[in-house]
C-alpha cells in the first residue's frame, strides 16, 4: 500500500482528533500505535477495535494497535504525534523527554495554550525538549468525524524547521487529506486557540436567536482580533486568512459538531457551564482558552473585546445577552 514505506507513528492522545488522524494514516496503509494515558480506554479499543466513547461507528483497520506503555508505543519511531487536550500537553512531553530521540519528528495537532503559563505549543517544546527538537503543527478546518469518514479535509503543517516538512507531507498527504506546507507556527497556533473562543460568542448569539447578522459579525470582527493579537505576536497576515486562521474560524464558528459553539449555543439558551459540559461529554477548549487569549491580549496591548467578552460571561461577571449586543454596539474594526 502507499504509506507501507513508513516506519510506524505514535499517536499520543486516542480522544476523537487522535483516533481520526489514527484511521486516516491506517487508511493509506500505515502502522499506528494509538496510545492513551487513560489504561481503561487502551483496554476498550483493544476489545472493540474501535472508539466508541469519543468517535463510535468506526472500526479499527488492523494496522491500529492501542498501547498503555509510553516507551512500547515512541519506540524506534521517526515521527510522534501528540493529540492530547491542552490541560495535558506539557505533562505529555515531560514524560516523552527520557524516551525521545534526537532524529524524532514531533508534530502537535493539540489545539490550546499552555494551562499553566499561557505559553504557545512551540515555546512549551522548546522549554522542555530544547530549541533543537524537530517541531511542526498541523491545524486547520477539522472535524474528527468527517477525517475518519474519509470526507475531503485540506490542513497546515507548519515548521520552523522547514526540511522535516516534505517527508512529513508526504506521510500525511492524499486527495482527500491535502496538507499544505508554512513556516509560520506562531499564526498558526494563534489561530487554531483564538477561534474557539469566538466559536463560543457565535453560539452565545445563535443560542439568544440575535440572528445572522449578528453571528456574520461576530465572526468577522473576531477574525479581525485574531489578526490583531496574532500579528502583534509575529504571526503573518496570510496565515490567518488561510485555512489555519480563517477557515478554522469559519468551521467552529457555523456548525454544531464544534464543541465551541454547542456550549455558547447552551449559554445563550441560560443553561449553566457544568450541564453544558455534560451534555458535551468532551473537553470545550475554548473555555479554558478564553482565560489565557485574555492574559495574552493584556500582556501584548491588544484590545479583543469580544474574547474579552465570552471571558467575562464564562466567570459569570456579566450576563451574556447584554454583554454581547454592548460589544456588537461599540466595537470597532481597528480593535
Amino acid at each position: 500500500m502507499e504509506g507501507s514505506h513508513f516506519k510506524p507513528i505514535a499517536i499520543l492522545g486516542a480522544g476523537s482528533w487522535g483516533t481520526a488522524l489514527a484511521l486516516n494514516l491506517s487508511r493509506r496503509g500505515q502502522v499506528v500505535r494509538l496510545w492513551s494515558i487513560e489504561t481503561s480506554e487502551v483496554t476498550a479499543m483493544l476489545a472493540d477495535r474501535a472508539h466508541h466513547q469519543f468517535l463510535p461507528g468506526f472500526a479499527f483497520p488492523d494496522t491500529i494497535y492501542p498501547m498503555a506503555e509510553l516507551a512500547d508505543a515512541v519506540k524506534d519511531v521517526d515521527d510522534i504525534l501528540i493529540a492530547v487536550p491542552s490541560v495535558g500537553f506539557r505533562h505529555t512531553l515531560e514524560k516523552l523527554k527520557p524516551l525521545l530521540q534526537p532524529h524524532v519528528r514531533l508534530i502537535c495537532a493539540s489545539k490550546g495554550l499552555d494551562a499553566r503559563t499561557g505559553q504557545l505549543f512551540n515555546e512549551v517544546v522548546a522549554e522542555v525538549l530544547g530549541t533543537s527538537c524537530r517541531f511542526a503543527v498541523l491545524s486547520g478546518p477539522t472535524f474528527a468525524k468527517e477525517v475518519a469518514a474519509g470526507l475531503p479535509t485540506c490542513v497546515v503543517l507548519a515548521s520552523q524547521h522547514t526540511d522535516i516538512l516534505p517527508e512529513l507531507i508526504k506521510r500525511f498527504n492524499s486527495p482527500n487529506f491535502r496538507v499544505f506546507p508554512s513556516n509560520d507556527v506562531i499564526g498558526v497556533e494563534i489561530g487554531c486557540v483564538a477561534k474557539n473562543v469566538i466559536a463560543i460568542a457565535t453560539g452565545i448569539c445563535d443560542g439568544m436567536d440575535l440572528g445572522t447578522n449578528a453571528r456574520s459579525a461576530l465572526i468577522t470582527l473576531g477574525l479581525g482580533e485574531i489578526i490583531h493579537l496574532g500579528t502583534q505576536m509575529g504571526g503573518k497576515l496570510e496565515t490567518f486568512i488561510g485555512l489555519s486562521g480563517m477557515g478554522d474560524l469559519i468551521l467552529t464558528c457555523t456548525d454544531n459538531q464544534s464543541r465551541n459553539r454547542r456550549l455558547g449555543l447552551a449559554l445563550g439558551k441560560q443553561k449553566d457551564i457544568q450541564s453544558a459540559e455534560r451534555e458535551i461529554g468532551q473537553v470545550v477548549e475554548g473555555k479554558r482558552n478564553a482565560e489565557l487569549i485574555d492574559l495574552l491580549a493584556k500582556k501584548h496591548h491588544v484590545s479583543m473585546p469580544i474574547c474579552s467578552a465570552v471571558w467575562q460571561i464564562l466567570q459569570g461577571k456579566q450576563p451574556a445577552r447584554e454583554t454581547l449586543e454592548e460589544v456588537l454596539a461599540t466595537v470597532t474594526l481597528s480593535s
